[in-house]
């Protein structure tokens, strides 16, 4: 028997920023009961990961500008929205520090780079839209299935969002080169 899942009508096209300042080009689906992170390769059209997270198991969500510490030599501008689903869970040492690690319990996005592109785009990559939707579908989804122990209510916080980056010459030159996008480049595409 298959299930029908109730997707969100657009999906949302944002830039995941990682804890060590890497952009890397999301499609982002908000299913019925599920937050799909989807990296899809574009020029190869193929899907290479996809990251489930149930949206009752969401704590927090929070928005605001970009920081840094003060003696960090790689900053940027602009504003976030990081999503928290364990937040009794912190990454170990290790894992703060190994930049290909993924074991973090939250993610955080920025706007799409073609955010203005045309209207289209506009509304496809528009931070604040897909926080007003997933706030929504994340309340209703804690209403239908409340996790014990949880309050059961997601903040929605206005604040700085730290990135944990010194000396960051691997994002400065990945950022710069697009390298977390999906573009053709010459015979390759990555």
């Amino acid at each position: 028997m298959k299930r029908k899942m109730a997707m969100s009508k657009v999906p949302g096209y944002l830039v995941e920023v990682d804890h060590w300042n890497n952009e890397k080009e999301h499609t982002v689906l908000l299913a019925e009961n599920s937050l799909l992170i989807c990296k899809y390769d574009f020029v190869m059209l193929r899907c290479e990961r996809i990251q489930r997270i149930p949206l009752n198991c969401i704590d927090r969500i929070c928005h605001g500008e970009f920081t840094f510490p003060q003696k960090s030599l790689n900053k940027r501008e602009g504003e976030g929205l990081r999503i928290i689903w364990d937040r009794l869970r912190e990454p170990t040492f290790l894992s703060r520090w190994n930049p290909f690690s993924g074991d973090f319990p939250f993610c955080t996005f920025t706007k799409h780079p073609v955010l203005e592109a045309n209207d289209k785009f506009t509304k496809m990559c528009a931070l604040d839209q897909f926080m007003d939707q997933l706030t929504q579908a994340v309340q209703r989804a804690h209403e239908k299935k409340p996790i014990p122990g949880n309050a059961n209510r997601v903040p929605v916080l206005k604040h700085p969002i730290l990135i944990e980056t010194y000396v960051g010459l691997m994002s400065f030159i990945g950022n710069q080169n697009k390298l977390g996008f999906c573009l053709a480049r010459g015979n390759m595409g990555f």
